[in-house]
């Protein structure tokens, strides 16, 4: 089978990166901090469910976290029952070998953690329909993950650098809207894994940008104008992302100001001197989105103030 020139490229990519690879690893390995989701969740609140154990059904009534926060959990774990998917992902992109399978195999068991604790939580503390919140996890599992921007190594490193983070700042404002301490607790300590995850990431595509500072800039412009999080593709997430978003969990201000411009400072876009071509191109193309996203998460920060002071109102 012929190899692609592209191909050819990320290959002898990821061979430069490898060290890097294994010194983030263990770099990772020895910040993160080992914990168990069972530490994490109300035991003591839970009894059955109607059913076989002809218990109690779910209300409403029984929820004791926000609706807002509601929703960004139920999109939170919904996204995290994806990980098959996810692993398949990065595991076809990083290989089974060396580092990179070990830190792959890593992260996934990191990831699968976060989704037990949440779904340990949400049932036991009856904070959600379990009966839907099962009918969806089946639908959203049956669509299955694709990568938007399939096999390759740098747009796939660039948009978890992104992720992640966005996931971090999800993840903590959900814990701090539930109005549940042991929720925000919970949440706090998956967005410090969350956090870990990133930093990998950011510093191998930091790596990258040195190696091949042309083509990593066009991935990462490639990723920041079309990004979309791994949970778009759950049943009413564009109903569930306006809810979280008009409650500032997560919002156009929040992805821009907290999420793409630090990491993008980080890795010294917009004050590199070796950009050629199509990388310099790239850059010129991310400034231009940067500022109608800017423009954007403006405009929806004044609809909604605007929106609040008439709710006020009317109160």
């Amino acid at each position: 089978m012929s190899v692609t020139p592209e191909e050819k490229s990320q290959t002898g990519l990821m061979l430069d990166l490898e060290p890097v690879v294994e010194q983030e690893l263990n770099r990772h390995l020895s910040m993160a901090k080992e914990w168990f989701p069972h530490q994490y969740v109300p035991w003591s609140e839970g009894r059955d469910f109607d059913g076989p154990l002809d218990g109690e059904p779910w209300s409403i009534e029984q929820s004791k976290v926000t609706p807002e926060a509601r929703d960004s959990l139920i999109v939170n774990l919904l996204t995290e029952d994806n990980l098959p998917g996810y692993h398949r992902a990065i595991a076809t992109v990083f290989g089974r070998e060396g580092a990179w399978g070990t830190w792959v195999n890593r992260w996934t068991a990191e990831e699968n953690r976060h989704g037990i604790a949440l779904r340990d939580y949400l049932t036991v503390s009856r904070a959600v329909d379990p009966v839907a919140l099962e009918r969806a996890r089946m639908h959203h599992m049956e669509a299955g993950y694709e990568a938007d921007h399939g096999d390759s190594f740098l747009h796939g490193t660039a948009y978890v650098s992104f992720q992640e983070l966005a996931t971090r700042v999800s993840h903590r404002n959900t814990g701090k809207a539930s109005g549940d301490p042991v929720c925000e607790q919970m949440m706090t300590r998956i967005a410090a894994d969350e956090n870990l995850h990133m930093i990998f990431y950011r510093n191998l595509m930091g790596a990258a940008l040195e190696a091949a500072p042309n083509e990593t800039m066009r991935a990462i412009t490639d990723v920041v104008t079309t990004f979309q999080m791994p949970g778009h593709s759950i049943d009413g997430f564009l109903r569930k992302s306006v809810v979280i978003a008009n409650a500032g969990i997560y919002d156009l201000r929040l992805h821009h100001d907290d999420v793409l411009v630090p990491v993008l400072r980080k890795w010294g876009v917009f004050d590199r001197t070796d950009l050629t071509g199509d990388g310099e191109k790239a850059r010129e193309e991310l400034c231009e989105f940067l500022e109608q996203l800017d423009a954007a998460a403006t405009k929806f920060e004044t609809r909604r103030e605007e929106r609040r002071a008439r709710q006020a109102a009317r109160r």
